[in-house]
């Protein structure tokens, strides 16, 4: 196990929360594809159907933001497509179903995505984290990503009392190495060129605006080409 994860997992303790955010039904996988559709946010592992509830607007407030600014960046330059939950990503080494709040497909993995899932790993994965996923975002996805080849996790922690973000790349050896913020909050993604998120600004109470954010991060003209706007 690598170290500074572990070092992670004990410090990181599962919150108590007096709402129900989850439940979790026996069945096979089979079962699982007849039980829900698109529609519903559910995952399964295990022999486990895992059914979310509505999470928090801060939460939903995070995605937004998130998927405007990755699906903007994305298509200005060409780079594949980005999803949100519910969207199943169905990982055969683990044998494990799973809907990511956001992922991104590469161009050059375009194949993977089918009309009702994504057969295989996405390049990017963003989970955000709430009271109850914690031990399920650090611990059993994780090491469900990284087995499966997932080129690049973030993990987004907006809770008031663990606002943090960590981001992980797969190394040569096939295992998560951490990689750090820079000193003035930029984190650059390894998978999408001269993609840099701003860690300050995602954490802070009030989101910035992902046009402006995309804006100062590529420049107008991007911008202006994505929204049909190129002269």
């Amino acid at each position: 196990m690598d170290q500074v994860h572990e070092i992670e997992q004990v410090e990181e303790k599962q919150a108590p929360s007096d709402k129900i955010t989850e439940q979790r039904l026996p069945m096979t996988y089979t079962e699982f594809l007849e039980s829900f559709d698109e529609s519903t946010h559910a995952e399964w592992a295990n022999g486990e159907a895992i059914v979310f509830m509505p999470p928090t607007i801060r939460h939903q407030d995070l995605v937004t933001f998130l998927v405007a600014l990755l699906a903007t960046f994305v298509k200005a330059f060409d780079l594949g497509k980005v999803l949100a939950a519910p969207c199943e990503m169905r990982l055969e080494t683990t044998g494990t179903s799973r809907e990511p709040d956001i992922l991104f497909v590469a161009e050059a993995n375009r194949g993977r995505i089918s009309e009702k899932r994504i057969d295989g790993p996405a390049d990017l994965v963003i989970e955000i984290i709430s009271n109850e996923s914690v031990a399920r975002d650090r611990g059993d996805k994780f090491y469900e990503y990284q087995a499966n080849g997932v080129r690049e996790y973030w993990i987004i922690d907006p809770r008031p009392t663990s606002t943090r973000a960590d981001f992980w790349v797969l190394d040569e050896d096939g295992r998560y190495r951490p990689v750090p913020i820079e000193p003035d909050g930029i984190y650059r993604s390894t998978i999408l060129p001269n993609f840099k998120l701003n860690v300050n600004s995602l954490l802070a109470d009030e989101l910035p605006d992902p046009l402006k954010a995309l804006a100062d991060m590529v420049g107008i003209e991007p911008l202006l080409r994505v929204m049909g706007h190129d002269q």
